[in-house]
């Protein structure tokens, strides 16, 4: 992850639309974050991730109703416009009773409800120590960050004014985890 100062000029829209199209363009705190696409096994990861939370949360479950609290709209690296972050986090979710219409626009401006960060070595630092103190200033209350090296999902809720663990689980285990805590998550299936 490289952050770019702009020559004594905060970084804008027009930087992320000039970036390379093969890097991820942010802006954090000012300055364009490029980073590369994700390897295939942190890739991997991300869409066993989601497919397994979308086939319960986003799509329903087989033969049952849905209950409202399992209504989410579920998305993989949105751009999120957050006062002047832009930011593209691997997983997020609302609940559809926060966001009932998806926006228009390319973008999303509403602070999501939960958010996933899987995070690789060079990844690690930006998504400790940037985004996450802007996830809590823009309001999202979960937030999970899953270790492909370590194979280790450590889950946090924002409580007052600070990053509390609610859940930190290693290896194969199935958990069930907030805020997707209706179902059972086998991290084994992730891995492998």
């Amino acid at each position: 992850m490289a952050c770019k100062v702009n020559q004594g000029r905060r970084a804008t829209y027009q930087d992320v639309l000039d970036a390379p199209v093969h890097l991820v363009a942010e802006i954090i705190g000012g300055e364009l974050c490029l980073r590369p696409r994700a390897p295939p096994r942190e890739a991997l990861v991300k869409y066993r991730l989601g497919v397994g939370l979308g086939h319960t949360f986003a799509l329903g479950r087989s033969g049952s109703a849905r209950h409202e609290s399992e209504d989410w709209w579920l998305f993989h690296e949105p751009e999120l416009r957050l006062g002047e972050e832009i930011l593209v986090p691997d997983l997020v979710g609302w609940r559809r009773e926060r966001m009932p219409e998806l926006p228009a626009t390319t973008y999303f401006t509403l602070s999501p409800d939960w958010v996933c960060e899987v995070l690789s070595s060079e990844r690690h630092r930006l998504a400790l120590q940037s985004k996450r103190p802007l996830y809590a200033s823009e309001g999202v209350r979960h937030l999970w960050l899953v270790d492909v090296d370590d194979r280790t999902l450590q889950a946090l809720e924002f409580c007052g004014d600070d990053w509390v663990p609610i859940a930190r689980v290693q290896g194969e285990r199935a958990v069930s985890v907030a805020p997707f805590e209706a179902t059972m998550l086998r991290l084994g299936n992730l891995w492998s």
